[in-house]
């Protein structure tokens, strides 16, 4: 199978290509060149820039089928699109669990939950328009591709080389020990996704030519955010104690707290009945410690500092004995 993958030397674009090629698919990748430049040396690369409009270089050569893991906006899934015309069996488009609604979810909701409206007036990504441009270009690729077109809809992917530093920052933070101040409730529900099992199902949903709609998220059992956090410590070989605490302000999508549980507790049945495995919680939170400490451990740009933590802590203990 040959396969061209937009976007295939970051996290989970790097994901999908090395489960390719362990299945004997011929890879190509597209890009602007600029990161994973050690990767993937055997492979051919084209050289392009989706901000740029410059996808000349997919103007020549056929594929079986495109995995297109770096398509935020129209105007990127629509040039890309136009450059490869009908040399492409199947169109796999990566979206996000961001194009649905907000309210009105109940536990369990499937693939066939009312999306937001599209977005095609504006190009800027933020927290309201990300999903209804995803939503949009979802729409562009069915109109195109019919059944020769495949969504998958991530939730939270972790995994080794994740820059996001979502699930990273509970990881290393439950490895420290201690009192882990937890800006949610320990029962919220929280789901995520590793980076491998997502790849496992892209690639085999490419096998298999399946059409449809993919919700990717795990893992396979419930989980609480507590017992994510004591997961990722017991893996660690250190004991944590988690304390609640409210911040006077907390920033936006704060790792992984979700106030609306909901949108914690979709479900992964057509994904599972497609293919997707389930990687444990505890070898995904060891990869994720042992690269975080091979590479190490860099500041992190999300989660709390250290000092805004023990600020936390202290303030909640001032307000337990005053009580």
């Amino acid at each position: 199978m040959r396969i061209l993958v937009l976007g295939g030397t970051s996290f989970v674009g790097r994901a999908i290509v090395e489960d390719a090629l362990r299945t004997g698919a011929e890879v190509t990748l597209f890009g602007r060149g600029r990161t994973g430049t050690e990767l993937f040396p055997e492979l051919t690369r084209l050289i392009g820039d989706r901000d740029t409009g410059d996808y000349t270089a997919l103007r020549g050569g056929s594929w079986d089928a495109i995995v297109d893991v770096s398509g935020y906006l129209p105007r990127h899934v629509g040039q890309a699109m136009d450059a490869v015309g009908d040399r492409v069996g199947r169109y796999l488009f990566i979206s996000s669990h961001a194009v649905y609604q907000r309210t009105g979810l109940a536990p369990g909701s499937t693939e066939d939950t009312p999306r937001r409206p599209p977005v095609r007036d504006t190009e800027e990504l933020n927290d309201d328009t990300y999903g209804p441009l995803k939503v949009a270009c979802e729409d562009d690729v069915l109109a195109r591709y019919g059944t020769r077109a495949t969504i998958v809809r991530p939730g939270k992917v972790a995994g080794p080389y994740d820059p996001s530093d979502t699930f990273t920052y509970w990881a290393r933070r439950a490895a420290r020990g201690g009192r882990v101040a937890l800006p949610a409730d320990p029962e919220q529900p929280v789901q995520i996704i590793d980076s491998r099992d997502l790849a496992r199902l892209v690639v085999q949903l490419l096998v298999d030519d399946r059409p449809g709609v993919f919700h990717a998220v795990g893992p396979a059992e419930p989980i609480t955010f507590g017992g994510l956090i004591e997961t990722c410590a017991r893996v660690a070989g250190t004991r944590v104690e988690i304390v609640p605490v409210s911040p006077e302000t907390l920033p936006p999508l704060f790792p992984l707290v979700r106030p609306n549980w909901p949108t914690q507790q979709r479900s992964s049945a057509r994904a599972r009945a497609a293919g997707m495995p389930s990687t444990p919680l505890e070898v995904t939170a060891a990869d994720v410690l042992a690269w975080d400490r091979e590479r190490g451990e860099p500041p992190l740009r999300r989660g709390f500092s250290p000092e805004e933590e023990r600020a936390l802590l202290a303030r909640r203990d001032g307000g337990a004995l005053a009580d």
